[in-house]
């Protein structure tokens, strides 16, 4: 297919999740912008530099994807901007279908033109969120648990305390 599709998340940290969801990104469609989100309303717990990078060094052997960032402006406009006619979302669970299903709703009033395309992680990722690698840092062990649950260059940066 040689659309292209935004994927676009806060991705504070990019778990392996995210790079499950970038890979059937790349394979579905011919452009890939996975973009990092900065929202003035919402506490990072790493800048937006730190995030682009480590998408930057996770996609580097995707040819169709490429990593931007957006910046205070609702997806479906940001998309539209960008050419897209799809914006790919995950679906983990339950509560995720539910916000995930409202905000399909209001992309589309902003933009009908805009088709959201669900996806839905293996079993084993099912449970991977940023805030849960966030959550598991610090106790003792910690490392052996957040090793598989995130990219490499994340891994070694969450390691060193990076922020």
């Amino acid at each position: 297919m040689s659309e292209t599709a935004v994927y676009a998340g806060s991705f504070d940290p990019p778990t392996n999740g995210h790079v499950w969801m970038i890979e059937q990104g790349a394979r579905l469609f011919g452009r890939l912008v996975v973009a990092a989100a900065q929202n003035p309303e919402k506490k990072y717990s790493y800048p937006l530099e730190q995030r682009v990078r480590w998408l930057r060094e996770i996609c580097e052997g995707f040819a169709n994807v490429e990593v931007l960032s957006i910046e205070n402006e609702f997806l479906a406009h940001y998309a539209r901007g960008l050419g897209s006619r799809f914006i790919v979302r995950g679906i983990r669970d339950e509560a995720d279908y539910q916000y995930e299903r409202g905000m399909r709703y209001i992309n589309s009033d902003l933009a009908p033109e805009l088709t959201t395309v669900f996806l839905m992680p293996p079993r084993e990722l099912a449970q991977v969120s940023s805030s849960t690698v966030k959550g598991m840092i610090g106790p003792n062990g910690w490392r052996d648990v957040v090793r598989g649950l995130v990219p490499a260059c994340v891994f070694a940066d969450l390691e060193k305390g990076a922020k």
